[in-house]
């Protein structure tokens, strides 16, 4: 669907519905954005954990019984 399409069907729609469609695309493309950032940030991070210990010690504990 071409995007003109998609805006002239939203604006034959009730204002609250409106509303809720641009609430929605606004989260997804926040979520999207978050995700991506959090991937990129991850991967940067990822040289140091496997080549420092130190950042990594706690985990030893992972498996104990507290």
């Amino acid at each position: 669907m071409r995007t003109q399409r998609i805006i002239d069907e939203i604006g034959k729609l009730p204002i609250d519905q409106r509303m809720l469609i641009i609430e929605e695309a606004i989260k997804a493309i926040r979520l999207k954005k978050t995700r991506a950032q959090l991937s990129q940030a991850a991967g940067e991070l990822l040289p140091h954990y496997v080549s420092d210990s130190e950042l990594t010690t706690f985990t030893d504990l992972d498996l104990e019984d507290f």
